[in-house]
């Protein structure tokens, strides 16, 4: 049967909340239809019923698959100052040890993660190319395409994002041994490309990832643009660290944001990645330049790398979205809480990212919609949420946890992101299909021993 039909009994859709809504998909499991106060008689037409609330599943827009195997494992104290550049030191240790097999497992043990937390596609920021020798593969695309793989089988969605990587510092300094994993130039890195796009599936999207300004250089970076023009999303770190910013304007004069945009086009297509440390004129050209600001609270929190400035790009209309970047957490409540909590502790104010004319004044339902939209741009999304046309990825609540008693669906919203957590996720479909049924998955128990195995495995090498 080539229509599949699911009804809902209350939904989130683009243009608020909606009521006994009927669910018409394709067999690739896109919405061809979409009827709001469905008739009994339409109600019958489906094939299963919900009754919790649904809510667009949520986009993960920055993802490293290969840290998830030592997060919690970088909290010891050297006894120096430790920061961002020491615990780099100790995720470059880390990557020497995994090949192409503990990827896989690492990276489908996160994305299982990943869809019990309410995410239901990942932008996989993939930069760990090569052998444990700096070689490629015979396949440059191996690794992006365990992490491919992964995702398939568990079901979440994908945009592919191989990383651009080639030098070691600002002013084209030469990479480290650390660093040999990651290094193509433009010849080396357009073929690992276009590998990657041969393994690429309908529902599947192919963005490019310069890294950083200091991996990169403009002559680079406009090379591959121009060899792979027309190819977005474009997804890069910015302004994380003030040592970063420091080094860059030592370096140019200007400051990572400024010298981008006065570089490079920066539109709808880019995405941003943390941008914590900007100046006023930095923060006004993001937020009206239509790019994505990229933000992971809770790496950005864990790493000491600062608060980004919700207030000017809200002031701007700005777009934002959310990752799990170092995956330190796994959790689409954590880092939407700790986003709003954030600008809460830097302004001493509550309800900070909230519009008192949009749905009714909730911080929660304003909050997630606008990481739905950001998050879709970011990962190449023609459409945001649950229209038609877009594919019916979406999360199920359980309105009967202790913690969600309330009556209205924004104050559920509200309930499940500051309060309830990921436990109050029942199930989360994925081209309108069940892929997580109360919070298991068909593969787990599989794809759990895999994983420590994996980590035993890494941990004797």
């Amino acid at each position: 049967m080539s229509t599949r039909y699911l009804w809902c009994s209350s939904i989130l859709l683009p243009t608020g909340w909606a009521e006994s809504v009927l669910l018409e998909m394709d067999v690739d499991g896109k919405l061809s239809n979409i009827v709001v106060g469905s008739t009994e008689q339409q109600k019958a037409l489906a094939d299963e019923h919900i009754t919790g609330v649904a809510v667009p599943g949520m986009p993960n827009l920055h993802s490293h698959a290969h840290q998830r195997a030592m997060a919690g494992l970088a909290e010891r104290s050297s006894g120096e100052q430790d920061n961002f550049w020491s615990w780099r030191s100790v995720m470059y240790q880390m990557l020497e040890q995994i090949g192409p097999d503990q990827l896989y497992d690492i990276a489908r043990m996160l994305y299982l993660e990943m869809l019990q937390a309410g995410y239901t596609h990942v932008a996989e920021f993939q930069y760990l190319h090569h052998d444990r020798n700096g070689n490629m593969y015979d396949n440059p695309a191996e690794m992006t395409l365990q992490c491919l793989q992964a995702a398939r089988d568990v079901g979440i969605g994908f945009t592919a994002l191989p990383v651009l990587y080639r030098y070691g510092g600002f002013n084209s300094l030469p990479s480290t041994k650390g660093q040999s994993r990651f290094v193509t130039g433009c010849e080396d890195y357009c073929l690992l490309w276009h590998k990657v796009a041969e393994a690429l599936k309908s529902n599947e999207i192919l963005g490019i990832a310069p890294h950083s300004l200091r991996a990169i250089d403009q002559t680079l970076l406009s090379e591959v643009l121009k060899q792979l023009e027309g190819v977005h999303p474009i997804h890069i770190h910015i302004a994380e660290q003030k040592k970063e910013v420091e080094d860059c304007v030592d370096w140019s004069g200007m400051r990572p944001v400024a010298w981008l945009m006065e570089h490079f086009e920066i539109d709808h297509q880019w995405c941003l990645i943390h941008a914590t440390h900007l100046d006023y004129a930095e923060k006004i050209q993001l937020g009206t330049s239509g790019a994505t600001a990229g933000l992971c609270p809770t790496t950005e929190a864990n790493l000491g790398d600062g608060l980004f400035d919700m207030q000017v790009s809200l002031e701007q209309d700005g777009r934002f979205g959310i990752g799990s970047d170092s995956q330190i957490s796994v959790s689409v409540t954590e880092e939407l809480r700790w986003m709003e909590y954030g600008q809460r502790l830097s302004l001493h104010q509550r309800n900070v990212i909230a519009d008192h004319k949009k749905h009714n004044g909730h911080c929660g339902t304003f909050l997630y919609q606008k990481a739905i939209s950001g998050g879709s741009a970011a990962c190449g999304f023609p459409l945001e949420g649950l229209a038609i046309g877009a594919t019916a990825n979406f999360v199920v609540l359980d309105k009967d946890h202790p913690r969600m008693a309330v009556d209205d669906c924004d104050s559920l919203l509200d309930s499940w992101i500051f309060s309830a957590g990921d436990s109050a996720i029942s199930c989360v479909y994925i081209n309108g299909r069940k892929v997580i049924n109360q919070g298991q998955h068909t593969a787990q128990e599989e794809i759990v021993n895999r994983f420590q195995n994996t980590l035993n495995q890494l941990k004797q090498n």
